[in-house]
């Protein structure tokens, strides 16, 4: 792997992370701004996948769309499978669509959950992925 490569595998993990620690940070509010938790674990597990095929060198397009994106990271590791099968696709809709006021839509408390806990899952999926090919320590 080129340095330049190894910066941007590292530039989408921290940036996952980030979007992870905001979101589990505000789920323990009193008063949870629940679209916006939902959001950030969209964006964690979309800025994963994108730092896994970004170390494998396999492009995408700019997307949201975190089924696409398992979709091509499946064509390097067909293990991937699994993230579909514990649905971590559902959370594509929280990228876009809820962000903005004409698609209203505040996600209950419990949903926001269930987001955060699909975030975790994909993003030790993805993790263990990223070890496998050296990466993590």
């Amino acid at each position: 792997m080129n340095h330049d490569t190894s910066l941007l595998v590292t530039s989408w993990i921290r940036k996952a992370e980030n979007d992870l620690k905001i979101g589990c940070r505000e789920i323990e509010a009193e008063d949870a701004a629940t679209d916006m938790v939902c959001f950030h674990m969209q964006q964690c597990v979309e800025k994963y996948l994108k730092a896994y095929l970004t170390l494998n060198q396999k492009p995408f397009r700019k997307t949201h769309d975190i089924s696409e994106l398992i979709e091509l990271a499946m064509e390097i590791d067909p293990e991937f499978e699994q993230l579909h099968q514990i649905e971590a696709d559902t959370l594509t809709i929280y990228g876009v669509e809820i962000r903005y006021p004409d698609d209203f839509y505040m996600p209950s408390l419990e949903e926001a959950r269930k987001c955060v806990e699909l975030a975790l899952k994909a993003r030790e999926f993805v993790r263990i992925k990223l070890q496998e090919k050296g990466y993590l320590r």
